[in-house]
C-alpha cells in the first residue's frame, strides 16, 4: 500500500499537470521553461547515451571505438540543434518565406482571381484544387443572394450548353437539360430576380457579333454582368479542319476583339478555351475535330485576345481551368466531345466562385477575394505593438550606455563596490516585459501575414484515408520509440498525463489538416479525445480544490491567464470573436462551474472529510446538484440561450451574433467534466484508504480485480471503436456521444494505468508537445490551418510534403515561445500581492470595457 503523504503530494502534481496552474516561485518557473525548452532534444541524447552504453558491453576494440565517436558527435549535434536554434532556423525560414512569396506576388504576375481561371488540378472526383487559392462550394441561397438582379449570359455550342446547365444547377438543382437543343435557352428565378440565358451560336461569325453588339448599344438596358463564351468545334466538323476555316476564324474573332473589350468595361467576359475530344469515341462526322485541330484554335484564341489585354484596361478573362480539368476525365465521355457532368461542375463553380467571392466574401473562398479592411482596434494593436518594440529598442540602448558607464567601480574611501542606481535597476527590469511583447508583436505579425494579408497561399482540405493514417501511424511510431522510464509509477503521473495531453493534441492537428471530419468513424473518435480534455479539467481542478482548498483570487487570475492571453490577443490582432476559439471559452466557462461549485458553502475539502466521512456524502450532493444544473440547461434550450445571451457575457458567447455554436459546443461534452470531477473524488478517496499499489511494476489492484478490469476495459474500449466505425450519420452519433464517450475514456485510462510497467514509463516524444497542447490547439488556426481552419497554409507552392514539413516546423516554434511567453507575463500581470493584483484586474477590466465599445461602434459603422 501507498504512504499517504507521498501519495498526497503526488496527487497535488497530477492536479496540476491535468490543468491547476502550479503555485511556484520565479526559479521554479524559470526551470520548468528551461525543461520544456530542451526535454525532447535531452531524451534524444539520453537514448543515444543508453544505446551507446549498451553496445559498449559488447563491443571490442575499434567496433568500441566507432560507437564512442558516434556517441560523441551526437551530444555536438545536440549541443548546437536545441529549441532555441530551431526557433532561430524558424525565423530565418519565415523571413525568407515572406521575401519569396512578396516578390512571387508583385513581380510573377497573376493574382487569385487569374490562378482561379488558369490553373489547378483535380484533388479527385469534383474536387478542383485552384493554384494557391481556396474555391468556395456554393449553395443554392448563396448563388441567390450574389446573383440577385444579375443578368449572365452563355454564348456558344453544345459544350457551353452543358456549362450553363451546371451553372443553372448551383442556383436551383431541379432544372433539367429538357426541350430543343439547338435554340436559346432562358431561365429566371422570380424569387431572386435573376437570370441566365444561353444564346446558340455555334460558330465565331456574323450571327455571334450582332448578338454582341446588341448589347453595346446606348440605352441597352440588357447588358449582362457577365458573358461566358467559347466556340470551335462545329467551325472544324462544317469546314473538315480545312486552313481556310481556321483563317476565318482568326478574322471574325479579331473583328469582335472590341465588342468584346467594350463589355468588359461594364461586366465580366470570359473566353472558354476548348476542351479536348477523346477522338477514339467520336462519330464519323465528328472524327475530323482532333485535339491537334483544337490545339490550333485555341492557340488562335490566346493570341488575339491576348493582343488586345495588354493595351486593353478592361480585359477578357480567359477560362483554362476547365480545359485542364478534361484533360484528367475526358476518358470518361461518353460520345468524346461532352465531358463528364463531374468536370462541368468544376467550370460551373469556378465561374461561380469568380463572380461571387467579391460581392459574398465567403472565409473558405480565398480565390478573387479581396483582403479585408483592418478594423480600429487592429489599427491600434498594431500601433501598440510598434510603440513597444520602439520602447523595448530605447530600453535596449540605455541598459547598454549605463552597462558601458557603470562598471561598477570601486569606492576610493571604502574600497567597496558601488551598487547601480535605483533607476538603472528599474529601467533593466521593464525590459524583459518589453521583450516578450516584442516578441509577442513579431508572432502577431506572422499571424496576420498568413491569414489576413493574403500573402501566403492557401488551399482547400480533401480527405483521403492515406492523408489521416499515415501521419497518424509515423507519429505512434515516433511516439513509442521515443519513450523512457517515469520519474514515479503512480496512478495519472506527471509524465503520463503530459503524454496524455500531447498525442491527443497531435492526432487532432492530423485530423484538421487533413479534413478527416469528413469520415465518421474518425470524427467521432476525435471526438471522445476533446471530451478527454474537458475530462482532465474537471479532474485535475477537482484534485487541486480537494487537497489544497486554494479558492484564492491570485491562482483563479492565473488559470484565467493562462487560458485566455493568447485568445484575447488574437480576437484584437485577427479580429474575431471569442467564441471563435470555441475551446477556449469552454474550458474557461467549465473552469469556473468547478470552482463555484467546490467554493460555495459548505467548502468540503479532504482534510475536513478526513475527519468525518459524512462529509464525502455532502460532496456528492454537491456533486448531485451540478449534474442537475446540466440536465435542466440541456432540456432547456430557451432558458439557455435566454442566459448567454445577456449583454455582456453575450460577447463572450456569441459568434455572429447567435449563440447556436456555444450551445452545440457545450452540449456536445457536457458531462465530460462531471466524469472528470466524479472520477477523481472516488480515485482520492480509494487513495486516503490505501486500497491501491501505486509502487512500480505493481499491479494497481490485486493481480485477480487488476486482470478482470483490464479485460473489462479492453473489451469496451474495442467496443466503443466497432459502435464508432458503424455510426452513418453525425447528428444521431452527437446525440449519444455526451453519454458513450466516458465509457472509452475510462478504458484508456484503465488500460494505461492498472498494468505498474505501464504506469512505469511514458512518451517524452509525446510528454513534450503535451507541454504546449493549449498553445498548438489555438495557434493552428492561423499559421498552420488557413481561412480559420477552413483551408491549409501554402508556404511551399507545388510541393505539398515539403510544405507541410516547414510549416509545421514553424507552427511548432511558434506555439513553444508563445507559451514561455504567456508564462513570462504571467508572472508580471498576475502578482502575489493582494493590493497590486487588484489594480491589475481593473485596469483589465477597464480595457476590456474599451475594447467592447469600440467594437460596438464600428458594428454600427
Amino acid at each position: 500500500m501507498s504512504d499517504p503523504k507521498v501519495t498526497l503530494e503526488n496527487s497535488c502534481e497530477a492536479a496540476l499537470a491535468l490543468g491547476a496552474a502550479p503555485e511556484s516561485n520565479e526559479a521554479e518557473r524559470t526551470k520548468s521553461t528551461a525543461e520544456s525548452s530542451a526535454g525532447f532534444y535531452a531524451h534524444i541524447s539520453r537514448l543515444s547515451t543508453s544505446a551507446v552504453s549498451r553496445l559498449s558491453d559488447c563491443c571490442h576494440g575499434g567496433a568500441k571505438m566507432s560507437v564512442l565517436a558516434y556517441s560523441r558527435g551526437k551530444r555536438e549535434i545536440n549541443q548546437y540543434f536545441n529549441i532555441e536554434n530551431a526557433k532561430l532556423l524558424a525565423l530565418v525560414a519565415v523571413f525568407l518565406l515572406l521575401i519569396f512569396h512578396s516578390v512571387s506576388r508583385n513581380y510573377g504576375g497573376g493574382d487569385t482571381c487569374e490562378r482561379l481561371l488558369s490553373s489547378g488540378r483535380l484533388l479527385g472526383e469534383n474536387a478542383w484544387q485552384p493554384y494557391g487559392c481556396m474555391m468556395h462550394r456554393y449553395k443554392s441561397n448563396e448563388a441567390k443572394s450574389c446573383l440577385s438582379e444579375k443578368h449572365i449570359a452563355f454564348i456558344g455550342d453544345s459544350r457551353i450548353r452543358q456549362l450553363f446547365y451546371s451553372y443553372v444547377n448551383i442556383i436551383n438543382f431541379e432544372v433539367k437539360e429538357e426541350g430543343m437543343k439547338h435554340e436559346n435557352i432562358a431561365f429566371e428565378d422570380g424569387s431572386a430576380s435573376l437570370k441566365v440565358d444561353f444564346l446558340w451560336h455555334t460558330e465565331v461569325n456574323s450571327s455571334m457579333k450582332e448578338s454582341l453588339t446588341s448589347w453595346t448599344l446606348e440605352g441597352t438596358s440588357l447588358k449582362p454582368d457577365m458573358i461566358v463564351l467559347g466556340a470551335a468545334t462545329w467551325s472544324i466538323k462544317l469546314h473538315n479542319g480545312s486552313t481556310e476555316a481556321l483563317n476565318q476564324y482568326k478574322t471574325n474573332l479579331t473583328s469582335m476583339a472590341q465588342l468584346l473589350e467594350k463589355l468588359a468595361e461594364h461586366g465580366e467576359v470570359i473566353w472558354v478555351l476548348q476542351d479536348p475530344v477523346l477522338e477514339d469515341h467520336l462519330s464519323e462526322d465528328r472524327k475530323m475535330i482532333t485535339n491537334q485541330q483544337i490545339d490550333l484554335y485555341n492557340e488562335a484564341a490566346l493570341s488575339i485576345l491576348n493582343s488586345i489585354n495588354s493595351v486593353s484596361k478592361a480585359k477578357v478573362q480567359i477560362l483554362r481551368a476547365s480545359r485542364l480539368a478534361a484533360e484528367q476525365t475526358i476518358g470518361k465521355s461518353l460520345d468524346g466531345l461532352h465531358l463528364p457532368k463531374s468536370t462541368r461542375d468544376i467550370s460551373a463553380m469556378v465561374l461561380m466562385n469568380y463572380f461571387c467571392n467579391k460581392i459574398l466574401k465567403p472565409i473558405d473562398g480565398s480565390c478573387c477575394l479581396p483582403r479585408p479592411p483592418s478594423t480600429l482596434i487592429q489599427k491600434l494593436t498594431a500601433c501598440f505593438f510598434i510603440l513597444s518594440i520602439s520602447g523595448y529598442l530605447v530600453l535596449n540602448f540605455i541598459c547598454r550606455n549605463n552597462h558601458r558607464e557603470n562598471k561598477l567601480p570601486k569606492d576610493i574611501e571604502s574600497g567597496e563596490e558601488k551598487k547601480p542606481s535605483i533607476a538603472i535597476s528599474s529601467v533593466a527590469g521593464l525590459k524583459i516585459p518589453f521583450q516578450s511583447v516584442c516578441k509577442l508583436g513579431l508572432i502577431m505579425a506572422y499571424f496576420y501575414f498568413c491569414d489576413r494579408a493574403d500573402i501566403f497561399m492557401k488551399e482547400q482540405k480533401f480527405y483521403t484515408h492515406s492523408s489521416f493514417f499515415i501521419p497518424l501511424i509515423f507519429i505512434l511510431v515516433l511516439g513509442f520509440f521515443y519513450n523512457e522510464n517515469s520519474k514515479e509509477a503512480k496512478f495519472l503521473n506527471r509524465e503520463q498525463t503530459d503524454e496524455w495531453k500531447g498525442w491527443m493534441q497531435l492526432v487532432i492537428l492530423i485530423y484538421h489538416i487533413s479534413g478527416a471530419s469528413a469520415f465518421i468513424p474518425v470524427y467521432m473518435h476525435v471526438r471522445v479525445l476533446v471530451a478527454a480534455y474537458l475530462f482532465q479539467t474537471g479532474y485535475g481542478h477537482f484534485s487541486f480544490f480537494w487537497l489544497k482548498g486554494d479558492f484564492g483570487l491570485h491562482r483563479v487570475c492565473q488559470v484565467l491567464f493562462r487560458l485566455n492571453f493568447l485568445v484575447v490577443v488574437l480576437c484584437l490582432v485577427m479580429d474575431r470573436a471569442y467564441q471563435f476559439y470555441y475551446f477556449v471559452p469552454l474550458v474557461t466557462f467549465w473552469f469556473a462551474v468547478i470552482y463555484g461549485t467546490m467554493a460555495m458553502w459548505p467548502q468540503i475539502l479532504q482534510k475536513k472529510a478526513s475527519g468525518n466521512a459524512l462529509w464525502n456524502l455532502g460532496l456528492l450532493m454537491k456533486l448531485f446538484f451540478l449534474l442537475s444544473c446540466i440536465f435542466l440547461l440541456n432540456y432547456s434550450q430557451g432558458a439557455f440561450e435566454n442566459i448567454f445571451s445577456c449583454w455582456p457575457i453575450s460577447k463572450l458567447f456569441e459568434l455572429q451574433g447567435s449563440v447556436h455554436e456555444w450551445w452545440f459546443r457545450w452540449k456536445l461534452d457536457r458531462f465530460a467534466v462531471f466524469h472528470g470531477m466524479l472520477f477523481a473524488f472516488l480515485y482520492l478517496v480509494l487513495q486516503k484508504c490505501q486500497v491501491l499499489s501505486e509502487g512500480k511494476g505493481e499491479p494497481l489492484f490485486s493481480h485477480r480485480i487488476s486482470d478482470f478490469l483490464l479485460f473489462i476495459s479492453v473489451v469496451s474500449f474495442l467496443t466503443y471503436s466497432i459502435w464508432a466505425s458503424t455510426c452513418k450519420n453525425k447528428t444521431e452519433c452527437n446525440t449519444l456521444h455526451p453519454y458513450v464517450s466516458v465509457i472509452q475514456i475510462l478504458a484508456f485510462i484503465l488500460i494505461r494505468n492498472i498494468p505498474g510497467y505501464a504506469r512505469s514509463v511514458y512518451s517524452s516524444f509525446f510528454a513534450w508537445f503535451g507541454k504546449i497542447s493549449l498553445e498548438l490547439f489555438i495557434c493552428q488556426y492561423h499559421i498552420w490551418l488557413a481561412a480559420d481552419t477552413k483551408g491549409i497554409l501554402v508556404l511551399i507552392p507545388g510541393n505539398p510534403v515539403l510544405n507541410i514539413i516547414i510549416s509545421t516546423f514553424i507552427f511548432v516554434c511558434v506555439a513553444h515561445e508563445i507559451s514561455q511567453i504567456t508564462n513570462e507575463l504571467a508572472q508580471i500581470a498576475i502578482p502575489k500581492d493582494g493590493s497590486a493584483l487588484l489594480k491589475r484586474l481593473l485596469g483589465g477590466a477597464g480595457f476590456l470595457v474599451v475594447v467592447l465599445l469600440l467594437s460596438a461602434q464600428e458594428s454600427k459603422l
